[in-house]
């Protein structure tokens, strides 16, 4: 029994998450830079070539892909952006889990090209595109999903609803055990 004091795993559940994002004291506003020259923002901002002109934004994440009110598409944005459209719904039956990799991939390959500035957008830019944001957070910075969201609620009021916020607490233990994968030594 001693062997196992001060050894207990914290695990955390979606009521803790939902206390964190709770504490965020931000209002709601169009567009906000979460990460260095990653933003979130709402469905207004991303259909405003201006502002994004402005802005530098040079790569589009779509969370509301052909959803009713989003019309982004690469033919809408021309060859000044490069798209990637998800049609996730903010639903709480929707896997947008088996989006994570590929939209954690398209935002680091965006970020690591030249003057890379990505914009991650949904209807309203707080629940399908923040869990993407934390999705890609976890993954690339091998962040805890509780840190990830300390980070982002500091810019951007959020709100990931309950089937996300679980389907991140299960990527966080699939990063987990995959690390301990990786550093596991044959004795």
């Amino acid at each position: 029994m001693s062997a196992l004091k001060g050894k207990t795993k914290e695990y955390l559940t979606v009521k803790d998450l939902q206390k964190v994002l709770d504490s965020c004291k931000l209002h709601l506003s169009q567009i906000d830079e979460v990460w260095p020259n990653l933003y979130i923002g709402n469905v207004a901002v991303a259909q405003n070539k201006a502002v994004l002109l402005r802005l530098g934004i040079t790569h589009i994440l779509n969370a509301a892909h052909a959803k009713q009110g989003s019309i982004g598409n690469q033919n809408f944005y021309g060859n000044d952006v490069v798209y990637c459209g998800i049609p996730a719904d903010d639903s709480a039956h929707f896997d947008l889990d088996v989006y994570f990799r590929p939209a954690a991939d398209f935002i680091h390959k965006a970020l690591k090209s030249p003057d890379g500035k990505v914009l991650v957008h949904c209807i309203m830019g707080m629940s399908r595109s923040s869990t993407l944001v934390l999705a890609y957070l976890m993954i690339y910075h091998h962040m805890p999903l509780k840190k990830a969201l300390q980070k982002v609620v500091q810019k951007r009021a959020i709100y990931p609803n309950r089937n996300f916020l679980a389907l991140l607490l299960d990527l966080e233990l699939q990063l987990t055990k995959n690390k301990k994968k990786k550093t596991c030594q044959i004795l």
